[in-house]
């Protein structure tokens, strides 16, 4: 298959079954197995995964930390913008995107919050317009992001998931359960949402086992979840994210792919870390940079054996990884077989098992 038409990555989805929240544990969501090769199906329940890994697996996380990305912003007439902090381009400033309505110019300023009693409102002063939404900014006073985000910045849940603006009750929850328990990294404003699923006692439990771990870093933007519009997938503008793939993470995910072992990615980042420093023969090249990759249909993945992923949303790039590396009809029967069994989806839904 030379093109593939973004029409492939339809489907309907009844809107009760996108997760508004998380499972009351971690590991209570629920775990759908797929045989790429045989196209067979299993309900599991994630707890059950260390008994689907093999002693000389290595698994892959990524250890990317979301940062409280999003903004409410007002301008000196009252009127509210949303805004979500993008990335940190020098000290002082920003690159942000804006969404709200009413008009604004290069030189407005808008403040970060509610002022607090004998407190500085920290600002913004727009710089200029990037398109899209996205705008340069500085900010006053320039402190660095992550510190500054800490005071004003909230949970950037992604659309499908629905909040208050302002003084939504779980807030505080989200900013645990949007986050994988082995986040280090910070410069994400999405989380990776395969890895959400782990605990600590699952991850001990793998442990235990002689499964090894190998962390590596995807800063997942924004663009995660933009829609592909372009016709075919071959003309759509992939967005690019911050990677890096450690020289000790390349050398013990090489190590146990010479002695058997399978390399399980976690999430569809992970996969795209690999794969973007994979030689055509699956040689891992350690490295960081900005990475394109899109993965879709036929695309062969050279380092990748087994995948865990949540489900994705019809016309993303994350399900056309997900078609490109289980095949285009088993995910379909899975998909169509979790919407018939209820299973939860999106970010904070359940989980697949690709082996």
């Amino acid at each position: 298959m030379d093109e593939f038409a973004v029409e492939e990555l339809d489907y309907d989805l009844p809107e009760h079954l996108v997760a508004q929240t998380p499972a009351d544990r971690r590991d209570e969501s629920r775990l759908l197995v797929v045989n790429r090769q045989s196209g067979e199906l299993a309900d599991m329940s994630f707890t059950a995964l260390p008994r689907l890994l093999r002693a000389e697996d290595v698994l892959v996380l990524n250890d990317t930390r979301v940062v409280p990305a999003r903004l409410v912003l007002r301008r000196a007439t009252g009127g509210r913008f949303e805004g979500l902090f993008l990335r940190e381009l020098s000290a002082g400033r920003w690159e942000i995107m804006l969404k709200g309505r009413g008009r604004i110019r290069p030189g407005e300023q808008l403040a970060m919050g509610e002022p607090a009693a004998g407190a500085e409102v920290p600002v913004i002063r727009l710089e200029s317009p990037q398109g899209n939404g996205v705008w340069q900014v500085a900010v006053e006073p320039p402190e660095p992001a992550e510190s500054l985000l800490a005071c004003v910045g909230h949970t950037p849940l992604p659309p499908y998931i629905h909040r208050l603006v302002e003084g939504d009750g779980r807030e505080p929850a989200d900013r645990d359960r949007y986050q994988t328990v082995y986040a280090r990294a910070p410069g994400a404003v999405a989380a990776p949402t395969a890895g959400l699923h782990f605990t600590q006692a699952v991850m001990e439990t793998i442990a235990r086992l002689g499964v090894a771990t190998a962390h590596v870093t995807l800063h997942v933007g924004v663009g995660t979840f933009a829609p592909i519009k372009a016709a075919c997938l071959a003309d759509h503008d992939m967005h690019s994210e911050w990677y890096e793939l450690p020289e000790a993470a390349a050398a013990l995910i090489t190590e146990r792919r010479r002695a058997g072992g399978r390399v399980v990615a976690v999430g569809t980042t992970s996969v795209r870390v690999l794969e973007s420093c994979a030689e055509t023969d699956g040689t891992l090249r350690p490295g960081q940079g900005w990475t394109r990759l899109f993965c879709y249909p036929p695309y062969r993945f050279r380092c990748v054996d087994a995948m865990l992923t949540n489900f994705h949303l019809p016309r993303s790039t994350l399900l056309a990884l997900v078609m490109a590396f289980a095949g285009i009809e088993n995910i379909r029967s899975a998909y169509a077989h979790a919407i018939r069994e209820q299973y939860r989806f999106f970010s904070y839904g359940d989980a697949m098992f690709i082996t």
